[in-house]
């Protein structure tokens, strides 16, 4: 057991989930908690109704970027966690911690592009909280949403529903909200064209659920990447996953920045992609209906699911470009901090 809390804690790999095991978990886990999804369905008041609710904390440096901001990342965070579920997302929270001397207009424009992304996502800012703490004691602004959604009879998505067989999508590039995080915070210039992924991906889970009804599981690829998130949901559905390098989408722009720092490029966060498992023979249907979507373009197959041997227990691997396969692991410790 950790005795103090470090970085690595928050990375999204085994050090964060040996504290929420350990922790969170084993203090006030339900059954609900215990999926170990990105939202909780719950019971809603009339008979038959179900709510998804989901929570999110956003500590990201620089609070501005290409592609977002911290704003746009806490709308789009929990919005997708919601989705997550198969639910539609309706109302978000929102909680601003703020440090004393914050610049106000830095404020306005955060505040802005938060009810820029709602408009897109088709959700209602709907009930918040503000605290400001003594200069020096924070990072001008923390911000944590939470989400509600409704969701349908019969819609029951999860990591255990995975199935040996199954395919595995991702809904476009990987890493790009991570390299360009680190461009903006080392003054490093990878490519001019380089921007974060951040988006609300509630209408393309939608859309996906239409064109492939028996889809597994939608999940995304934040602190940890696609790494990570393959590894909880062959844990969780006791399977082993495999994946073709050749086959999973990544710019020139983010390979080449991942080769130079020493980065796994699979490791690396995402703001703005779903990781699905389908049925195998819906997964063309999943990829059309993906790529017929504006944040969907680069969707691709990339892997499936297959029956872990009992004498091992559930793992992910990786089909190398050479023809060779390897072991792929969660994110061990912190590979970027404050990334989300």
């Amino acid at each position: 057991m950790d005795t103090t809390v470090m970085l690595g804690h928050g990375s999204g790999g085994t050090m964060m989930k040996r504290i929420i095991d350990d922790v969170f978990f084993a203090a006030y886990a339900g059954e609900e908690l215990l999926r170990g999804d990105d939202a909780a369905v719950l019971p809603a008041p009339a008979p038959g109704e179900r709510l998804a609710f989901s929570t999110d904390s956003f500590v990201v440096t620089p609070h501005f970027f290409p592609g977002g901001d911290i704003g746009r990342l806490a709308v789009c965070g929990t919005v997708n966690d919601v989705a997550t579920s198969g639910a539609t997302p309706r109302y978000l929270s929102v909680g601003f911690v703020l440090e004393e001397g914050f610049p106000i207009e830095d404020l306005k424009r955060i505040c802005a592009s938060m009810a820029e992304c709602a408009r897109e996502a088709g959700v209602a800012l709907v009930t918040g909280d503000t605290k400001v703490v003594n200069r020096g004691h924070g990072d001008g602004v923390f911000i944590n949403t939470s989400g509600v959604g409704t969701l349908a009879p019969g819609v029951e998505l999860g990591g255990a529903q995975c199935r040996p067989g199954d395919k595995v999508l991702v809904t476009g590039t990987l890493g790009d909200h991570g390299i360009t995080i680190m461009s903006c915070r080392e003054s490093l210039s990878f490519s001019s064209g380089l921007e974060s992924d951040a988006a609300p991906l509630n209408h393309l889970i939608a859309e996906v659920l239409a064109a492939a009804p028996h889809t597994r599981c939608f999940r995304d690829p934040t602190r940890g990447g696609l790494a990570s998130t393959l590894n909880e949901l062959a844990s969780q559905s006791g399977t082993d996953i495999t994946v073709e390098e050749d086959a999973v989408p990544v710019k020139p722009a983010v390979l080449g920045a991942c080769e130079m720092l020493g980065y796994d490029p699979l490791q690396v966060a995402n703001e703005g992609k779903m990781v699905c498992v389908v049925a195998p023979d819906e997964a063309d249907a999943a990829l059309a209906a993906m790529r017929a979507n504006r944040y969907g373009a680069d969707a691709a197959i990339i892997g499936e699911v297959a029956s872990a041997q009992p004498e091992r227990g559930p793992k992910v691997f990786l089909r190398t470009a050479f023809g060779g396969t390897r072991i792929l692991d969660m994110l061990v410790g912190e590979q970027l901090p404050r990334i989300c």
